[in-house]
């Protein structure tokens, strides 16, 4: 029994591979996230391996797939499977089925807008989509921005606005940002400036976003001496934010200095 992880064009259907298009071919069934979205991929190609739906709610449904088929290839809506979809979890089911594991190389979204943003790649964090809940949201927010990397996030185009003024307030409306949209299809769009002005340009955008934020100034060292004494005094969460920003800290900072702190007492 094998499992293969197969990575589909998350636009154009020429970023495929040969041995990708092999595998769909040689398989024993292909398993989609979405049948619709991977039908006109195959029918491109002129693949006719049998097709059938496979998501998070039906991740169980590998083991009958193996009952009947030697290899699973698994496709996903777009891009690499297991990034920010069920592929994780539908590897986990077929290692504890005791199948091989076998994950192809192919598109990703996350890497190309990582690389046109022209912020540092060296060292970088992927949270691809945020949480819904609010205060866990910034709470992310603000662990990304204290980490000093360049921070790459998935957003549908409904939330992009509300996202865009979270990004303001925890990390400056002056923050340099990338704002990755349609990618690799006609209409692809790499806007490169700050918080604000990206806000100001994607009220109302089309097609998935790959947010790239480059890395967040690390405490200065007043900022940090003003952060110790507060400490020992005791204070924490709001009254440490009140106190840092009664000492002139700016407001977003102070926030993410408090989540930093509450994070090391953790």
């Amino acid at each position: 029994m094998k499992l293969v992880l197969v990575p589909t064009p998350i636009g154009n259907l020429e970023d495929i591979t040969l041995r990708a298009l092999r595998v769909l071919r040689e398989a024993g069934v292909v398993a989609a996230e979405d049948t619709r979205r991977t039908r006109r991929l195959l029918d491109h190609y002129g693949i006719e391996t049998p097709l059938v739906r496979l998501d998070q709610h039906t991740v169980s449904r590998l083991a009958g797939l193996f009952e009947t088929r030697e290899t699973v290839a698994y496709v996903t809506d777009a891009g690499t499977p297991g990034i920010s979809d069920p592929g994780a979890e539908l590897v986990g089911e077929a290692l504890r089925l005791g199948a091989a594991v076998e994950v192809l190389p192919g598109p990703t979204a996350l890497i190309p807008a990582l690389v046109a943003s022209g912020f540092p790649t060296a060292r970088f964090s992927f949270e691809g989509f945020l949480p819904k809940k609010g205060g866990l949201r910034r709470r992310r927010l603000a662990h990304l921005v204290l980490e000093g990397r360049t921070a790459v996030l998935y957003e549908s185009p409904h939330r992009l606005a509300k996202t865009l003024r979270e990004l303001a307030e925890v990390y400056g409306e002056d923050h340099p940002v990338a704002v990755a949209r349609e990618l690799t299809k006609v209409h692809e769009e790499v806007f490169r400036g700050t918080i604000r002005e990206a806000m100001a340009r994607f009220a109302r955008p089309k097609g998935e976003v790959v947010l790239v934020l480059a890395p967040a100034e690390a405490p200065s060292p007043d900022e940090t001496a003003l952060l110790e004494s507060f400490v020992g005094q005791g204070l924490t969460g709001k009254a440490l934010v009140e106190a840092l920003v009664e000492a002139g800290v700016a407001k977003n900072r102070a926030y993410r200095l408090a989540v930093e702190v509450g994070r090391r007492s953790q």
